[in-house]
């Protein structure tokens, strides 16, 4: 059964968690971005404000920057950390807009003109939020988006309300007054135009809700890259390339069950279970790995599509998930191949070298049953039918032959049928048997062996 079809559904919490595990990653890598282009952008601001405003008025404004550069990093780093959690970021998103408040409405202590606070909204310097608003988007989180837009509002309200509670602020314009009462009303440093501030909270929480949908979309954008990009690579694990892109596109293939003809191989280390009793647990993976990665590389290697290991053997078929015009042939060229590069595996690797260890191989060709099995919360893709069976059954028949690999006189005919260059090359490898008798079956079945 391929495991990569295993779908662990048991519960909707866990789909929750393995989709926040897919993005994490890529959201610390945005915000990583974030934190670079935002320190680009104060690195950019200080000389600007050199030059705009007098000396020693951007003495404020370098702190500012400076504190809002280590905030930026800080957050950074808190979110990279094995300690961050989720509400931290939210913490840092508040810090930065209140931050953002006072400096854009704290008087500049080092101004020497003495502007009222109330003077500072004059400076249409509302719009800095919405820079602060468009690097959240980095980190594909639409609630972080949110609860920016909502802090900057909140913070911009508490601050109006206190200009406003002044002694000294000018708010409400009196009825009746001329227009040039009016200019002369509004022109008071003190007075805070309400409908504007008003006006200004509300577009900051349309465009923070607006933004947040769109992060909302990018987010599920990303997420299904990030699943793809998954399913690419568990799918690699078992099937070819083009396979597995082929599979990749679609979104369950094999729900439905289907049955063509296809090779089904058997590989089985002989002598492994005497081996491993006399070699530590550590040497035994080892082992493992060592043989089953070059029996994966061949399998590959000939188009063919890694079923399962099991235990120091393994099941691979050729023409799954669909058949092509040289499945049989591949499969020949596949136990072949394997046979040949075990031995020299074998006189290369000293732990395969401390035992008597063969490799036994069988392979067979016939119709052949796929699709997914097992219930709701798991499901496994599997290659079911005769065919298999009597495969396993040549690969055990070996040591009553005497021989290391197997293949059935029907697998042998198809090969010959395709008529594909090579298989001539490794039919010369192969003797004919005598007919054998396999378990299960009534007749005798013609084989041949790879000595």
């Amino acid at each position: 059964m391929l495991e990569f079809f295993g779908y662990a559904s048991r519960s909707k919490e866990r789909r929750q968690l393995g989709k926040q595990h897919l993005l994490k990653s890529e959201e610390l890598a945005a915000q990583k971005t974030a934190m670079i282009g935002r320190s680009i952008a104060l690195l950019l601001i200080a000389p600007l404000v050199t030059f705009l405003s007098p000396w020693p008025g951007p003495i404020f404004t370098y702190i500012l920057l400076a504190v809002f550069l280590v905030l930026g990093w800080v957050a950074w780093r808190v979110a990279n950390s094995r300690w961050g959690k989720p509400w931290h970021q939210y913490v840092f998103v508040t810090v930065d807009f209140s931050l953002m408040t006072v400096a854009l409405l704290y008087p500049n202590p080092f101004v020497p003109i003495d502007f009222p606070p109330q003077f500072m909204f004059r400076y249409g310097s509302f719009i800095f939020y919405f820079v602060l608003l468009i690097g959240l988007a980095y980190v594909y989180q639409p609630r972080l988006v949110l609860w920016g837009g909502i802090s900057a509002a909140a913070s911009w309200s508490i601050a109006t309300a206190w200009l406003i509670g002044l002694p000294d602020t000018i708010w409400r314009q009196p009825a009746g007054m001329s227009v040039e009462a009016t200019t002369k009303f509004l022109s008071q440093p003190t007075f805070i135009d309400i409908d504007i501030r008003a006006q200004e909270i509300v577009v900051l929480l349309i465009s923070s809700g607006l933004l947040a949908l769109a992060v909302r979309r990018s987010r599920m954008i990303a997420l299904r890259q990030a699943q793809l990009g998954r399913e690419r690579e568990n799918l690699g694990r078992y099937f070819p390339r083009k396979t597995a892109q082929m599979l990749a596109n679609k979104s369950d293939p094999f729900s439905t069950p289907s049955e063509h003809d296809a090779a089904v191989l058997f590989a089985d280390i002989v002598g492994f279970t005497t081996w491993s009793d006399r070699h530590t647990p550590g040497e035994t993976i080892e082992l493992l790995r060592e043989v089953h990665g070059v029996l994966a590389q061949v399998v590959f290697h000939n188009d063919g599509t890694l079923d399962k290991f099991i235990g120091d053997g393994m099941m691979a078929t050729f023409g799954t998930p669909e058949p092509t015009e040289r499945d049989a042939s591949n499969a020949l060229a596949a136990m072949v191949e394997m046979l040949e590069k075990f031995e020299i595996l074998k006189n290369n690797s000293k732990l395969l070298q401390s035992g008597n260890l063969k490799l036994a191989v069988g392979i067979h060709y016939g119709p052949i049953v796929m699709g997914n099995i097992g219930s709701e919360d798991r499901l496994e893709f599997a290659v079911l039918g005769d065919t298999v069976n009597v495969a396993s059954r040549l690969e055990g028949a070996t040591r009553q032959v005497g021989c290391r690999g197997i293949s059935s006189s029907v697998l042998i005919d198809a090969a010959n049928k395709e008529n594909h260059p090579d298989s001539s090359e490794h039919l010369a490898k192969l003797d004919r048997q005598k007919s054998i008798s396999l378990r299960g079956l009534a007749d005798e079945m013609e084989v041949f062996k790879f000595q």
